[in-house]
């Protein structure tokens, strides 16, 4: 990790949305939310594979 630019801090990235901690959605409509977001993102994964592959199988 000696290298000029590596830099972890992500101050810059915000939800402006969140600003009121206080306002925040039920923690389990928030976990639908991320397990919800999760699927898509894997399914989307999945047809990728299938036009790299053909049949989505390594």
């Amino acid at each position: 990790m000696a290298r000029d630019k590596i830099n972890l801090d992500i101050f810059w990235l915000k939800d402006k949305s969140l600003a009121d901690l206080d306002n925040l959605p039920d923690p389990d409509i928030l976990a639908n939310e991320i397990i919800e977001n999760m699927e898509a993102s894997l399914a989307s994964f999945k047809e990728i594979m299938v036009t790299i592959n053909g049949n989505g199988e390594q």
